[in-house]
């Protein structure tokens, strides 16, 4: 997926989010479209790691919950990107998370999510702290 210019390969990355975002829950064939057939999925906090497409597609049809993604932000270069989103289960709370995208050629060969708790910001750190961005 790389090109000379990271702004517009940051658009073709938000574009696959987008197709993904778009079909999820509502047709996976679809939404899966932007993996290769045998892409991987992990989740470090769980410890799982589903291989194939055909996997992880199936076990997000019977996930129990509805899923809710926002892109906040999405950096990076060549074949490895990473989005910043955020997510809600069932219209709860929004968390943060963090998907790590690896490409090979115009798909996904890897991907990589963390989903947070969120948390306040301590008030003895706020003389050095700025303003949250929130570009894209």
């Amino acid at each position: 997926m790389a090109t000379g210019n990271d702004g517009r390969l940051s658009h073709r990355v938000r574009a696959v989010l987008r197709h993904y975002i778009d079909h999820s829950g509502a047709d996976e064939d679809a939404a899966h479209e932007i993996y290769h057939d045998d892409a991987v999925l992990e989740f470090p906090q769980s410890g799982e790691r589903f291989e194939g497409v055909a996997n992880f597609r199936e076990w997000r049809r019977a996930y129990p919950a509805d899923v809710d993604l926002e892109v906040v932000r999405v950096r990076g270069g060549g074949d490895a990107w990473v989005a910043e989103l955020r997510i809600r289960y069932d219209g709860g709370e929004w968390r943060p998370a963090v998907d790590i995208l690896e490409f090979r050629g115009d798909r996904v060969a890897r991907e990589t999510i963390y989903v947070t708790e969120p948390f306040p910001a301590p008030e003895w750190r706020s003389r050095w702290r700025a303003a949250p961005g929130r570009d894209g």
